[in-house]
């Protein structure tokens, strides 16, 4: 009940700033690079100031904690990083050819990914790393630079594997690639969910009455695995209605896309788009054991406060767009 009442407030708190952000014009981001960058700095300050101020929860330094409260500072980032790329590639987009401007642009990205990872915070990362490739797409990276980007891409997963993922890291995907291999340790959250998915049918347990959820064999029902909560009690119409409205706000955000006549709002238009499906995508995947457990929160859906307000400031911007 606690949760629920903090996240009412965020939500309040999200709504408000969104209304906010969007009576300024968008078009100050446009031309001011100096305060996007400043932004950028700040993110990177308060990643790097974990290290030092954060606890760890849960095998990870994601978090400042303030009482009842605490600070993702991985949230905003996204956001932040999804501006500062459209800057860069609507001023550029005539010189993708040029392959300085890639490496200077993942460049950008590198360093809070980097430090993401450090956390460790595999997921995140990999969100980050998504909106830049697919703001690359977007922006018109030729074929071979993007082949040449893959194969570097696997050059630097099998260094990683080694050096950089740590052991539960490396057990959930050895899990994931070999379920059988360990059911009851590192694949038992993915059990559960799957569970609590088939046990949802068509119309579900019903609000509150989902054992699997209720009785605490699906892990952290609130944020990494709400998905199978919400098909456990709302069953397959309440995916549906689920995925109806995501369905609705990325369209509504395609649609303020075309019709911006600027390439910096059609470019964060589409990163903003790449952020929400990628942490969809990965979300459920998770759920649905199609994809390793990476720890990926439901946009709007899952329980906390910054990425909430983050993505709500994001949609401010979008109004902003369309509305000047």
């Amino acid at each position: 009940m606690l949760n629920f009442k903090k996240q009412i407030l965020f939500f309040l708190a999200g709504f408000f700033l969104m209304l906010i952000v969007s009576i300024f014009d968008w078009r100050f981001l446009k031309e001011n690079p100096y305060f996007i960058l400043i932004l950028y700095f700040v993110c990177i300050i308060f990643l790097v100031g974990l290290f030092f101020f954060a606890s760890k929860t849960r095998g990870t330094i994601s978090w400042y904690k303030f009482g009842q409260f605490a600070f993702d500072p991985i949230e905003p980032a996204k956001i932040v990083l999804a501006i500062l790329l459209a800057k860069y590639f609507s001023m550029r987009h005539v010189e993708m050819y040029r392959l300085r401007h890639i490496l200077l642009s993942g460049f950008y990205v590198a360093i809070p990914a980097i430090l993401i990872l450090k956390q460790p915070n595999l997921g995140s990362a990999s969100i980050l790393i998504a909106l830049w490739v697919g703001i690359l797409i977007i922006s018109g990276i030729k074929l071979r630079h993007f082949l040449a980007l893959v194969l570097l891409a696997l050059v630097i997963l099998s260094i990683a594997w080694p050096f950089f993922l740590k052991d539960y890291q490396k057990e959930r995907i050895v899990s994931f690639l070999s379920p059988k291999l360990d059911p009851l340790g590192a694949n038992w959250s993915q059990t559960q969910a799957k569970i609590a998915i088939g046990d949802g049918g068509v119309f579900g347990q019903g609000f509150m009455r989902g054992p699997q959820t209720q009785y605490g064999f699906l892990p952290v029902p609130q944020t990494d695995f709400i998905f199978s909560a919400i098909a456990e009690e709302f069953g397959l119409l309440g995916v549906f209605a689920l995925f109806s409205l995501f369905l609705i706000v990325i369209w509504r955000i395609i649609k303020i896309s075309l019709k911006s006549y600027s390439n910096f709002a059609k470019i964060y238009s589409s990163g903003f788009i790449i952020i929400l499906i990628s942490q969809i995508f990965i979300h459920v995947g998770m759920n649905l054991s199609i994809l390793p457990v990476i720890g990926i929160a439901l946009p709007f859906v899952s329980y906390g406060g910054s990425g909430l307000i983050s993505l709500f400031i994001g949609i401010g911007i979008l109004q902003s767009i369309k509305t000047h």
